[in-house]
């Protein structure tokens, strides 16, 4: 792609670099596995593979910052919570073995200690919260890095 593109720019305008987010994962000591369902198992986070047509519709992940990555990797079991409103803090909670932390993503963009998230998913959902998944928790992390940077 990358000659394609110094032989004629006209030829592929504005199109990402395909293997970049592949080179990230890779880089970043990442690992996929299927499973017998037929799911890819990203260390923790499924998706059923599925069709071009089908893959056209979900939003991609654009910010792959060294922060945001960062930001998202974590050993674990890994829920994010944020408040129902849009207007909360993100939240996480990761289960590894037999212990549990519960942390929230700071303006200093380092995840800190907290005690707001409850201990149980209906206790999480009258208190407000709702959980997101991989794909959300990224982006909100993403905007919360681009604001701080302002």
């Amino acid at each position: 792609m990358e000659e394609l593109r110094a032989q004629n720019p006209a030829a592929v305008p504005d199109l990402p670099d395909l293997y970049e987010p592949l080179v990230l994962f890779y880089e970043r000591g990442g690992e996929f596995f299927r499973d017998n369902a037929g799911f890819l198992d990203l260390t923790g986070a499924l998706f059923r593979p599925g069709t071009l047509r089908g893959h056209l519709g979900t939003p991609p992940l654009i910010t792959l910052s060294d922060t945001v990555l960062d930001a998202v990797d974590g050993e674990g079991r890994i829920s994010y919570y944020t408040a129902s409103d849009g207007q909360g803090p993100l939240l996480r909670r990761r289960e590894l073995r037999d212990e549990q932390c519960d942390e929230l993503f700071s303006r200093d963009l380092r995840w800190e200690p907290t005690d707001r998230i409850p201990g149980s998913e209906e206790e999480a959902k009258d208190a407000g919260l709702v959980e997101l998944d991989e794909i959300a928790a990224a982006k909100l992390i993403g905007v919360i890095v681009a604001n701080a940077s302002r």
